[in-house]
């Protein structure tokens, strides 16, 4: 059998014209007819070449990973005991799933107290307004993506470095109005934003505390490609920090392009060349002009490079690191980059494991972890705080979390309109009837919360939901706190599972 989706997928709308009698380890159909109009990947190919290469329907949609990974979570199940309280009084009336606390804190030297251990990984599209502002409202961690300046119309630079950005401030601002204590809103970077001082704008200028270095393009494994569409818009694209290719200031390259010869620009993102002494020393500029909370974000890239990145994150006292799993994904992730790229989340977080071992030997300080990619449902996330203990303090919910916001926001409409979906009018047709999490956030914000959006309050009845199912799972194990959680809360369902927990999968 093969692992690999087929030539068809949901991402570039593509499918095989004989589903039915597919050659599984190509991917095409096993009879290939002169007559086919080129349905699959390979005609969407012919017509649009290195276009391809990335979906082609990510503008107002999320994807996913289309790849059958022969190793995730559902190898495992849930442990459960019967006797006993850790972290509660043993009394039947004070040892209740109400009674389990998932409060937390990460960080080294400025701590940041989470509500619950998620993290809403990088994201600068779609509802992004109402993601944030969820997060703030369920007091965890949430993070702006990359390149998020070039999403300004009115962004300008002079010198090379940004002085003007209105939107980093709106895109800080949607977290930063519901903050109740709780949480943090990070703004990630990536090699292209450093170069133009966006981490030095985004501290002076927008008060921004957090800032979350990325090593590579997780989702991706190199930095992504983009086809401009025009001259202008390559020269733009220039003018604005990015590398584009050909280089469209060239005279030369302008008359060739303009009678319709040469070839197409692109903008490219560079790739980071980091090393310990540069990222340090970056680190600690940074720090000196205001920034508290330093993160870092990687894939699953070579065991030798993740335990490098653990290692700088030791020294330079970073206060989390999130590591993104093949299996996930938002945009661009189920390319052929993501699918047959990256280790597995799972396996992923076995190296990682094993690595902190390492180093707590050691004796070095180890810096807080994340694991995400393709979490979005408790007993996901319970397996893999199980999985990673005690050396995995969050999890990463990111597509879930974005459909949340999506779909409520919807709904929202939809009460406004008067026209409930089906599914839902057992539930009732007003805000207050379709979203009884209201109610707590009134607990929280008083009378303001009548005017927040369903598409925050989506976000935060998602993430309560999560939390209340983490509870179960947490007292069905009588550990009434999360620092009791361990692998002896898990356990394996096959050979591989077995290995995993063993760390001789990839051996």
């Amino acid at each position: 059998m093969s692992y690999s989706p087929l030539l068809g997928s949901a991402f570039n709308r593509t499918k095989l014209r004989d589903a039915a009698h597919p050659c599984t380890f190509s991917g095409m159909c096993s009879m290939c007819t002169a007559d086919c109009v080129g349905t699959c990947e390979i005609g969407l190919s012919a017509v649009r070449g290195a276009d391809a290469v990335y979906p082609t329907t990510t503008g107002d949609n999320q994807v996913a990973s289309e790849k059958q990974y022969p190793i995730d979570y559902s190898h495992f199940n849930i442990n459960g005991r019967v006797f006993g309280a850790m972290g509660a009084e043993a009394d039947s009336d004070k040892a209740t799933i109400h009674d389990v606390n998932l409060e937390t804190e990460i960080g080294t030297l400025h701590p940041v107290k989470l509500k619950l251990p998620i993290i809403l990984p990088a994201l600068i599209k779609l509802n992004w307004q109402d993601y944030f502002g969820g997060a703030a409202m369920a007091g965890v961690l949430t993070v702006i993506g990359e390149g998020a300046v070039t999403k300004d119309p009115t962004l300008r630079l002079e010198n090379g470095k940004v002085v003007h950005c209105p939107k980093l401030k709106e895109f800080l601002d949607a977290f930063r109005k519901y903050y109740r204590g709780y949480g943090q809103i990070i703004l990630q970077v990536n090699i292209d934003d450093d170069r133009i001082g966006v981490p030095e704008y985004a501290i002076k200028e927008c008060g921004c505390e957090a800032i979350e270095i990325k090593f590579g393009q997780s989702a991706k494994g190199t930095q992504p490609v983009n086809r401009l569409a025009t001259l202008e818009d390559a020269l733009k694209a220039q003018q604005n920090g990015l590398l584009v290719i050909p280089d469209p200031s060239d005279p030369q390259m302008q008359e060739r392009y303009k009678a319709g010869f040469g070839e197409n620009f692109r903008s490219y993102g560079r790739l980071p060349m980091w090393d310990e002494e540069s990222l340090c020393k970056r680190i600690d500029e940074l720090r000196a002009i205001g920034l508290k909370n330093v993160y870092f974000k990687m894939a699953g890239y070579d065991p030798a490079d993740l335990e490098r990145v653990l290692r700088i994150a030791s020294m330079a006292q970073v206060d989390m690191v999130t590591f993104d799993g093949a299996g996930g994904g938002s945009g661009y992730s189920p390319c052929k980059m993501m699918n047959e790229w990256c280790l597995p989340t799972v396996a992923m977080e076995s190296e990682l494991v094993q690595i902190m071992s390492r180093m707590e030997k050691e004796g070095l300080s180890l810096p807080h972890i994340a694991i995400t990619g393709g979490f979005a449902m408790e007993d996901q996330v319970y397996k893999a705080l199980a999985f990673g203990a005690p050396y995995v303090s969050a999890i990463g919910i990111c597509r879930a979390s974005m459909a949340a916001a999506m779909s409520a926001k919807k709904v929202g409409e939809l009460i406004e309109a008067g026209n409930i979906p089906i599914e839902l009018q057992r539930f009732g047709s007003t805000v207050d009837e379709l979203f009884p999490d209201l109610r707590e956030l009134r607990n929280i914000y008083g009378e303001e919360a009548n005017n927040f959006s369903t598409g925050a309050i989506g976000v935060y009845s998602y993430l309560n939901r999560i939390a209340f199912g983490l509870k179960h799972f947490a007292a069905l194990n009588r550990k009434f706190s999360l620092e009791y959680i361990d692998r002896s809360d898990i356990f394996p369902l096959t050979r591989d599972a077995q290995d995993l927990l063993d760390g001789k999968w990839m051996k």
